[in-house]
């Protein structure tokens, strides 16, 4: 059975609340704009592809609720600062509302597009899958990230389907644990062998000869193919380049951004009690301070390729 991060109703946008995943599956019904930026700001929903379709979505509420178009746009557009599919979706449908277009109709194609992108993905990124391999992903890339099917997840799943009897390493990455609490979940869903390591593990294994290669996401790609992704990507890539295993990224051409460079790239940060606590059980003394650093950018020095909808960018 197929995940879904949310389904539109016309008037309503239905959220999977992935904040209580994977031990409930509560669906958020959100009716207008700023419930849909506290969705995206509160990490209800994340992942880059799926934060663009349910902002656009969101853009819809807003307009057609009579609020001003611009105050809906930039309410949206500041819930978070990395992930550029959050801009290219919002900037789309701003377009699309001054040129007189039907926006719901355009919100849908995004989501649509998503898929299909995804899709395209999984096929022409499979092929450079081997049989047997032992696949190392980290945070989560799948149906849960995106409109559906996954990016590094969507290659995953579809070298799964095209019986290449492959294994799966899954980061728990922390600290919002989205491979323990998300992929594991989605892999567990669809029968594909896996087994969950903590992040600090993925080093030894690959000494060990135990990584064939490495699939990842990314939240934005620069015009140099600096590629900001969720934190640990970076030593990933860094580790894989040491070992001599591929490094694959795997992005939408939307995720692209055409006008910043590597050292342009604004990089969230977040609460520090994310690190201090998971849901609301105290794991740090509380008059330590921390540092939460939600994303990392990772050089195309380290990649090995990037895989999009339209064909492979080797690097």
């Amino acid at each position: 059975m197929e995940v879904k991060a949310f389904y539109w109703k016309g008037h309503v946008l239905q959220l999977l609340d992935q904040r209580e995943l994977p031990n409930k599956e509560i669906w958020l019904s959100l009716k207008d704009y700023g419930e849909v930026a506290q969705a995206i700001r509160d990490m209800a929903v994340r992942g880059a592809p799926a934060i663009g379709c349910v902002a656009a979505y969101g853009f819809v509420l807003g307009v057609k609720a009579g609020e001003n178009p611009e105050k809906v746009y930039e309410t949206l557009k500041n819930t978070r600062p990395t992930a550029y599919n959050l801009f290219w979706a919002l900037d789309r449908m701003k377009k699309a509302f001054e040129e007189g277009k039907d926006i719901e109709a355009e919100a849908k194609a995004i989501e649509e597009e998503d898929y299909k992108a995804n899709k395209s993905m999984g096929e022409i990124g499979q092929a450079l899958i081997p049989v047997g391999a032992r696949v190392l992903t980290h945070c989560n890339t799948g149906a849960l990230a995106t409109a559906g099917w996954g990016t590094a997840l969507g290659v995953i799943r579809s070298a799964h389907y095209a019986g290449k009897n492959i294994f799966v390493w899954v980061d728990e990455t922390r600290p919002y644990l989205q491979g323990s609490r998300l992929t594991a979940w989605e892999l567990l869903k669809e029968g594909i062998p896996h087994k969950l390591i903590t992040d600090s593990t993925a080093g030894f294994l690959m000494k060990k000869g135990l990584v064939d290669c490495i699939l990842v996401g990314a939240d934005r790609i620069t015009k140099d193919y600096h590629v900001a992704n969720k934190i640990g990507t970076y030593a990933l890539s860094v580790l894989a380049k040491a070992h001599g295993i591929p490094f694959y990224v795997v992005a939408p051409k939307s995720t692209f951004d055409p006008y910043t460079t590597g050292d342009g790239i604004v990089i969230e940060e977040r609460s520090e009690k994310e690190i201090k606590f998971i849901r609301g059980i105290p794991i740090a003394p509380e008059d330590s301070p921390a540092l939460h650093i939600a994303f990392d950018i990772t050089p195309p020095e380290n990649i090995t390729a990037i895989i999009t909808e339209e064909g492979i960018i080797k690097l």
